[in-house]
């Protein structure tokens, strides 16, 4: 009795005309794929789905010449369904993006506040933005920190408030009340 979760045993026959086929044609599929993809990531994925068709279908592909003008029409097949795929993406991302700006329409005022943050937050000292981001943005907690940074979890602590006591202090020159980026969620 075979284990179930053990693949059936390759043909060594199938193998080695897949072999032969790829060699014959990867050089043909590839310039096929680039010369019809926006750039080469794209087309690597054409031939790299064609050839996977190609052996899951080895039995039905043509003997000879033909075998090339089948993986044409199979990477052909291929093509127009990755450009389905990055239209319906596209399609989401812009439909996302509308959807997104629906819910908070920053006034001018909130838009020259979050550019004077963004130059705030730039300003400050790598080590103070590192921090910062990998609480706000990452929600890593101290412990947490201490890893990623290699020091110790009191350090972090102090590293932390002195950084915490800079930006309030910078956002406050600037006529920007901390609580009220905290409350505004726009700190995230």
């Amino acid at each position: 009795m075979r284990d179930e979760r053990r693949p059936a045993p390759v043909d060594e026959e199938r193998t080695a005309r897949f072999e032969a086929i790829y060699a014959a044609t990867f050089g043909h599929i590839l310039g096929y794929a680039l010369r019809r993809c926006d750039c080469p990531e794209d087309a690597a994925d054409v031939v790299a789905e064609t050839f996977a068709i190609t052996w899951r279908r080895i039995d039905a592909v043509p003997a000879g010449d033909q075998a090339r003008l089948w993986l044409y029409g199979v990477a052909r097949n291929v093509l127009a369904n990755h450009r389905r795929g990055m239209a319906r993406r596209q399609g989401l991302s812009v439909a996302l993006a509308a959807e997104v700006a629906h819910l908070y329409e920053p006034s001018a005022e909130d838009r020259a506040e979050d550019g004077t943050i963004t130059q705030i937050f730039n300003d400050l000292p790598d080590g103070d933005r590192e921090l910062l981001s990998l609480v706000a943005w990452e929600g890593l907690d101290h412990g947490e920190i201490a890893k990623v940074l290699g020091c110790s979890r009191n350090a972090v602590r102090i590293r932390l408030h002195r950084a915490r006591k800079r930006l309030a202090r910078d956002l406050a020159t600037a006529g920007v009340s901390a609580a009220s980026l905290a409350m505004s969620g726009r700190s995230q």
